[in-house]
C-alpha cells in the first residue's frame, strides 16, 4: 500500500532519491538512444544529463551509505501517494523532439519540487545541504537544457533538427493523408454527379456519395497500411499511416457528399459543386505548402483532374 511523503522516515527518502535519480537517468538514456541516429544534437544533450543524473545517484549513495549502511531498500514513485512516474520511453511508438524538450523540462521540475521537500524534513546537516544542492542543480538542468538548445540554434543543429522532423511529419502524415484526400475529393466525383444527374434526388445522390466515401476510405486506409511496414522507408507506423489516409479519403468525400442531405436537389447541387471548388483549392495549398509544389501548377494539376472526373460523372448520370 502506497504511503504518504509525509511518512516517510529521512532513510526511506534518500532511499526514495535514489531510485529517482536511477530512473531519470535511464528515462534520458532511453531519450538519447531514440535520437542518436536522427537527432544526435540533441542526443548528445540527452546523454550529458542522463551522466549528470548518475553523479548525483553516485553522491546520494555515498550520503544514505555514511548514515544509514549498505543495504538500499527498493522504494519507487508507485509507493509514494501523489508521486506519477513518467511513461516508460519504449512504449512511446513515436517521440518527437519537441515532446522529449517538454518531457525534460517537467521531469527537472518535478525533481527540483522533491528535493526541496525532502531538505525541508530531514533534521541531518549534511544531508539537507546535499539535498538543498540537489534542488539547485535540479533548477541548473534546466537552464543547461535552455543554454544548449541556444546552441544549437546558433550552431545551426536545430534548425537542421526541425528540417528532419517537418521532413518526417509530411513522409509520415502529410503525404498519406494528402493521398488519401485526393483519392476521395477526385474519385468519389463521379458516382456522387452521376447519381445526382441520373436522379435529381438529393436523398439517392447522398447514399451514393456516401457509400463511395465509406468504402474508398476502407480501401484507401487498407491499401497504405499494407504498403509498407515502414522499416526501412522511414514512412511510419503502417497503422497510423493507414488511419490518417483512410480517415482523409472518407474526409474527401463527405465533404461534397454532406451538402445533398438538403432535400432541394437545385440548392444542394449548388452547394456541393462550391465544396469541391473549395476541397481543390485546400488541396493545391497542401501541396504547395508542404510538397513544395508552385501554388498555379498544383492548383492547374488537380483542378483539370477533378473537372475532367466531374464532367465524366455529369455525361455518364445523364445519358
Amino acid at each position: 500500500m502506497a504511503k504518504r511523503f509525509s511518512e516517510l522516515t529521512e532513510q526511506e527518502v534518500m532511499a526514495l532519491a535514489v531510485s529517482l535519480e536511477e530512473e531519470d537517468g535511464r528515462i534520458y538514456g532511453d531519450m538519447a538512444d531514440r535520437f542518436r541516429v536522427s537527432y544526435p544534437a540533441t542526443a548528445a544533450i540527452l546523454t550529458r544529463m542522463q551522466q549528470e543524473e548518475s553523479g548525483h545517484r553516485q553522491t546520494l549513495i555515498d550520503q544514505y551509505r555514511a548514515r544509514f549502511g549498505e543495504h538500499i531498500p527498493q522504494i519507487h514513485r508507485a509507493d509514494v501517494k501523489g508521486m506519477v512516474g513518467p511513461k516508460p520511453i519504449w512504449m512511446m511508438k513515436t517521440l518527437t523532439v519537441v515532446q522529449a524538450r517538454k518531457h525534460i523540462a517537467i521531469m527537472e521540475f518535478e525533481s527540483r519540487r522533491f528535493y526541496e521537500a525532502a531538505a525541508a524534513r530531514t533534521q541531518d546537516a549534511g544531508t539537507r545541504k546535499l539535498l538543498g544542492n540537489l534542488a539547485l542543480e535540479e533548477a541548473a538542468h534546466t537552464a543547461l537544457a535552455e543554454r544548449l538548445g541556444s546552441e544549437q540554434i546558433a550552431s545551426g543543429e536545430r534548425a537542421q533538427e526541425d528540417d528532419t522532423q517537418r521532413r518526417l511529419f509530411v513522409l509520415q502524415i502529410v503525404q498519406p493523408g494528402l493521398a488519401g484526400l485526393m483519392d476521395g475529393s477526385v474519385s468519389t466525383l463521379a458516382p456522387l454527379f452521376a447519381a445526382a444527374f441520373a436522379t435529381h434526388s438529393s436523398h439517392d445522390a447522398f447514399l451514393v456519395g456516401l457509400a463511395s466515401s465509406v468504402g474508398a476510405g476502407i480501401s484507401m486506409g487498407f491499401a497504405e497500411a499494407l504498403s509498407d511496414d515502414g522499416a526501412l522507408s522511414g514512412r511510419g507506423h503502417p497503422l497510423i499511416r493507414g488511419t490518417v489516409c483512410g480517415l482523409m479519403t472518407a474526409g474527401g468525400g463527405l465533404g461534397h457528399t454532406l451538402p445533398f442531405m438538403i432535400a432541394d436537389f437545385h440548392y444542394a447541387f449548388t452547394l456541393a459543386v462550391a465544396v469541391v471548388v473549395v476541397e481543390l483549392i485546400i488541396i493545391s495549398w497542401i501541396r504547395h505548402h508542404y510538397m513544395d509544389t508552385p501554388f498555379l501548377s498544383a492548383a492547374f494539376q488537380v483542378i483539370v483532374g477533378g473537372v475532367l472526373v466531374f464532367f465524366a460523372g455529369m455525361l455518364i448520370g445523364s445519358s
